[in-house]
């Protein structure tokens, strides 16, 4: 998976959130809220990125259970799929 091009994590007012830029982004037209782990992920979600890649990585970062880590990334990467802001 990657993100879509013209889709970046901006700080707005102390909150993270995820806005279109640029051609790509014309229909977006929305900000996409992030908690501080779905920013760290959205930093950390580089290039072609996977879920594995990124369970490992967070389990590294805030030292949780490998399943819960996982759990909650399938779900943020599943809701980021339904936003339109990654492709396979």
């Amino acid at each position: 998976m990657k993100k879509k091009e013209g889709f970046i994590l901006r700080d707005v007012c102390g909150e993270k959130v995820i806005i279109g830029e640029g051609l790509n982004a014309l229909d977006f037209g929305k900000m996409i809220s992030m908690n501080e782990t779905a920013a760290w992920l959205w930093e950390h979600a580089e290039g072609d990125f996977h879920v594995n890649g990124l369970v490992e990585e967070l389990c590294e970062e805030y030292n949780v259970d490998t399943e819960k880590a996982r759990h909650d990334v399938t779900k943020i990467v599943s809701d980021w799929k339904k936003m339109g802001i990654i492709e396979e």
